[in-house]
């Protein structure tokens, strides 16, 4: 038996990233975590750890944690780990059960070989080496610019806590990149009128 959906104690990402090693795939850590990594500190606390890696090694990285099950958060409930519930969804939760708790989420994505597809939209495309950034100790982590387009659709205040601190430390290339994907994935949405 899984536990609710608010039984988290997730991993540190220094936890994660001892664990993923030998894990040959790309695969980053990703969501707030990804912010305070790239910044060097941790600006509040975290109630989850979000990675994401490719959808087709999925299984690959699944066997990196025996002590671990896997299921799906949908609709307000998790659901037992099945292929239908894999297409129904691009997430899958890790729980310890000897810990009774939830250890990480993994973002399952479909990239196009080496090139990263944004599954809010494909047009959205880039090289991995372009994707994937690393902390001074090695943790792989999301590009800052990616990370706030994904948060531009909640818009919650701490998406706008974490554009108000990354903001002013993206190059202008990077934000330039920002704002034409959010052109395209989110084209009214309020944060345009920061990167203009």
């Amino acid at each position: 038996m899984t536990p609710g959906i608010d039984a988290w104690a997730a991993w540190h990402p220094r936890v994660m990233a001892a664990r993923m090693a030998g894990f040959t795939a790309p695969w980053y850590v990703a969501g707030g975590w990804a912010i305070d990594l790239h910044l060097g500190y941790e600006t509040r606390p975290h109630e989850d750890l979000e990675i994401a890696a490719p959808d087709g090694d999925f299984g690959a990285l699944a066997a990196l944690f025996p002590d671990c099950a896997f299921a799906v958060p949908r609709d307000g409930a998790v659901w037992p780990l099945s292929d239908e519930e894999l297409r129904r969804s691009h997430q899958t939760w890790a729980w310890e059960p000897a810990a009774g708790v939830w250890r990480f989420d993994v973002f399952r994505e479909r990239p196009d070989g080496d090139t990263w597809v944004c599954r809010r939209d494909t047009r959205i495309r880039l090289p991995y080496v372009d994707v994937i950034r690393h902390t001074p100790d090695g943790i792989p982590y999301l590009a800052p610019e990616i990370v706030l387009l994904f948060k531009a659709k909640g818009s919650r205040d701490k998406d706008v806590a974490d554009l108000e601190r990354v903001l002013p430390r993206l190059a202008p290339e990077r934000r330039r990149w920002l704002a034409g994907a959010l052109a395209l994935a989110h084209p009214d949405h309020a944060w345009r009128a920061l990167l203009s």
